[in-house]
């Protein structure tokens, strides 16, 4: 039987338990997650100054990193308060729109993070296979362009997730076992099928990572063509380089996403609190570690970035 209350069987609120299991280790964890959402926050912003006040950086691949890192601070920023405030029995409730609201922006900011390593990717792959043509191909009305579409991508994909859980009855169903609200945790808690959310979460993540990932593939593969036809023997590893963050980064994003996504749909043998426990993790260590990767491996960004500091330092002791 089909049910089509939109209203009258949703809960006030849900209860967010934490990590089922782990009880005991609430404390321990919720300090781990504290500090690297401390080393994310810093890192990110760290970065954003550096990119914002060098003239010098401001071309469109270092403005694609600043877009990765405004999607970095939104992603923890969305989740780890609610996150702290649970493991440390603080704030448990979160009402039901706080929790859509909350569902959204989490899934949101992840297509659109998706969308810019994608334009990262293809801004690696002007600059080695095009280059004389590049300053006219990523101009920045095209940058802009893109962050715009990135956008708009991102919220035609999720935003019909809302609807999908508003249809369903919750039955008095307001028990959460996680630390944030995401899709299919809300929608296993109504008692009706949910069928359709299943189906549209593995169309969603198709259409904004999958074809990502495989365009990224796609580029690689021509970028590393290209390498392959260069007749200096140092133009291949400079030019490798210049893509070693960019794969880092890829990798640290992706492959937990879709460790994810695919355990919770086909490792029913996986315990819940490894789940929960990685979702938790997935918000704070790629943001945590990407201005790391790329103010270790870039150096006009650690040169930069060690200027600030030591004219900091100076003006300090001055």
């Amino acid at each position: 039987m089909l049910v089509t209350n939109l209203s009258g069987s949703h809960p006030a609120f849900f209860i967010l338990v934490g990590i089922p299991g782990m009880e005991k280790s609430h404390t321990w964890i919720s300090i781990l997650v504290c500090l690297m959402y401390t080393a994310a926050l810093l890192g990110n912003t760290v970065l954003l100054i550096t990119v914002v006040k060098e003239h010098s950086l401001h071309q469109p691949m270092y403005i694609f990193l600043c877009i990765l890192a405004v999607c970095n601070l939104l992603l923890s920023t969305a989740t780890v308060p609610k996150t702290l405030g649970v493991l440390w029995s603080l704030s448990t409730h979160i009402s039901f729109n706080g929790c859509l609201a909350q569902m959204f922006s989490v899934y949101f900011v992840f297509v659109a993070e998706s969308a810019v390593l994608l334009a990262m990717a293809f801004d690696r792959y002007i600059a080695i296979c095009d280059p004389l043509r590049y300053s006219a191909i990523l101009t920045r009305s095209v940058v802009v362009k893109v962050g715009v579409a990135a956008l708009a991508r991102s919220f035609c994909i999720m935003f019909p997730a809302i609807f999908l859980l508003k249809r369903l009855p919750y039955c008095g169903h307001s028990i959460m076992p996680h630390t944030y609200c995401e899709h299919i945790g809300v929608a296993r808690l109504a008692c009706a099928d949910i069928s359709i959310n299943i189906w549209y979460g593995v169309a969603a993540g198709f259409l904004s990572a999958g074809l990502d990932v495989v365009s990224i593939a796609m580029s690689y593969t021509l970028i590393l063509r290209s390498l392959w036809g260069l007749p200096s023997s140092r133009a291949s590893p400079k030019a490798l380089h210049t893509c070693g963050s960019h794969l880092c980064v890829i990798a640290m994003f992706y492959m937990p996403a879709f460790f994810s996504f695919l355990v919770h749909r086909f490792g029913h043998q996986v315990p819940r609190h490894v789940l929960i426990l990685l979702a938790n993790l997935y918000v704070v260590v790629p943001p945590m570690l990407n201005p790391i990767v790329y103010g270790v491996r870039t150096r006009p960004i650690r040169e930069r970035v060690a200027h600030l500091l030591s004219l900091g330092v100076s003006g300090r002791g001055a």
